[in-house]
């Protein structure tokens, strides 16, 4: 788990986020609490429970982005769902369940990525031997897997029958010719492990799907796995043999015991849309009645509970739970109380304006000012950008998010597309020119759609 401090948090979120000061630093402190709580005596650190958050703002202010990147940061497993996901089949809705189970699954990769990092250069060193024992079998020639083909699929002998031979000078022969690349194109025969299985897909109800991939795994767990042989060139060899020599050099059961244990006290459920299932009380109606049973499913999970995954059992008690939603029609009162008191932390992050649509285009690692740029790079067309070219498209964004619908920065990609759409169309003919994107450039692209209100509905 990382432990940054919460002013290291807040300076790595700037890199990719602009603004929203508050959100960061409250979601900061989240994190810090959550490292130290680990430094805590064992019978003290089960009484502290995760401060849960709901960030509040309009769609497109950086809500999901501030909890992607922090998990990312933290190394955290983390998952997101969308409330509304509970309420596609009815009242009954999505096992809400699933997303802890979902958790899990993303827990287990991430270890199993460590794990296989670890266990890198010894697979790799198991798999060069393998290679190595195929290319130069102790057994007999007339084995078909213990050779390798030319182009013509012609089995080419490896080595005369001469006892005298130092078969240890021959190995390393062939060893250096390996790693110097000439063998790459040569073909070999292995085998490989084929799940097990009958082929037949379970289908699974709505609303049930995760019933459907238990049945399905374990039908493929009745039925061993198959070794089938392919003919593959030596470099795809290698990597298929080290995928296998990683996988028995990989303690499964450990690797689930740490992924059980880092999504139990480190894991982030990130709830989007959760204003979507607060009942709105004064307009009534069968839809506030599944929103709150969502609600209530919802409840013991946030609460505290355990629930049962293929890798066993899995606590919630301390899984930090972040939710967001826009609140335009309803706010966090509409909530269950219930609900209400697990979220105790609350932010709003505010609306984005010019200023900020310009610091977005300019100043993050990733803007989409550096990505236009690069993307047309590939062909060997080069863009540069002014700086009144970019406040105008700045202040653009901000025009039609008021005439329109407020999208906050999404706007910028519509409007960025719109611009570069002829020139990117254009760039393969184009390659070795250099173009300036200056304010005329942006006015004459954006004309027809700005004076055009009903068409800057569809457009931008």
């Amino acid at each position: 788990m990382s432990n940054l401090t919460p002013r290291e948090i807040v300076s790595e979120l700037d890199k990719f986020i602009i603004g929203q000061a508050d959100a960061k630093r409250m979601v900061a402190i989240a994190m810090r609490n959550r490292w130290r709580r680990q430094q805590l005596p064992a019978e003290l650190r089960d009484e502290v429970s995760p401060k849960n958050i709901i960030m509040m703002g309009p769609t497109g202010v950086g809500k999901t982005e501030i909890a992607r990147r922090l998990a990312k940061l933290s190394g955290c497993p983390f998952f997101k769902v969308e409330a509304t996901k509970f309420t596609e089949v009815g009242y009954v809705g999505r096992d809400v369940e699933s997303m802890v189970r979902d958790l899990m699954e993303i827990g287990i990769t991430l270890v199993r990525k460590e794990e296989l990092e670890k266990v890198k250069v010894k697979a790799e060193k198991n798999a060069e031997d393998c290679l190595l024992d195929i290319l130069l079998p102790s057994s007999k020639p007339q084995n078909s897997s213990m050779g390798f083909f030319n182009n013509s699929n012609e089995a080419i002998p490896l080595a005369e029958e001469n006892p005298s031979e130092d078969k240890s000078s021959t190995r390393d022969k062939f060893r250096k010719m390996w790693r110097d690349g000439k063998l790459d194109d040569r073909e070999v025969e292995i085998e490989v492990t084929v799940q097990g299985g009958t082929g037949v897909e379970i289908m699974s109800v709505p609303g049930m799907e995760d019933m459907g991939m238990q049945v399905n795994d374990m039908i493929g767990k009745m039925f061993p796995n198959k070794k089938k042989t392919r003919k593959v060139n030596i470099r795809e060899a290698y990597e298929l043999l080290i995928q296998e020599e990683s996988d028995k050099l990989i303690d499964m059961d450990n690797v689930t015991e740490i992924a059980r244990e880092r999504v139990e006290q480190t894991g982030i459920l990130f709830l989007d849309e959760i204003d979507k299932i607060a009942g709105r009380h004064e307009t009534g109606g069968s839809t506030d009645v599944s929103r709150e049973g969502v609600q209530r499913d919802l409840l013991p999970i946030v609460e505290g509970c355990v629930v049962n995954t293929k890798y066993g059992m899995v606590k919630t008690d301390h899984i930090l739970f972040i939710s967001a939603g826009a609140f335009h029609f309803s706010k966090p009162s509409d909530l269950i109380p219930e609900l209400q008191g697990r979220f105790p932390l609350r932010v709003e992050l505010s609306a984005l304006g010019k200023d900020e649509f310009y610091r977005i285009l300019t100043e993050p690692q990733n803007a989409l000012t550096v990505q236009y740029k690069a993307l047309l790079e590939t062909e060997k067309v080069t863009i540069d950008y002014s700086k009144e070219a970019l406040e105008e498209v700045a202040a653009t964004a901000q025009k039609i998010n008021e005439d329109t619908e407020n999208i906050g920065a999404r706007r910028l990609y519509t409007i960025m597309e719109k611009i570069l759409a002829e020139l990117s169309f254009e760039a393969p003919d184009r390659s070795g020119d250099t173009i300036l994107i200056d304010k005329d450039y942006v006015k004459d692209k954006l004309k027809d759609v700005i004076e055009d209100r009903d068409l800057s509905r569809y457009i931008l």
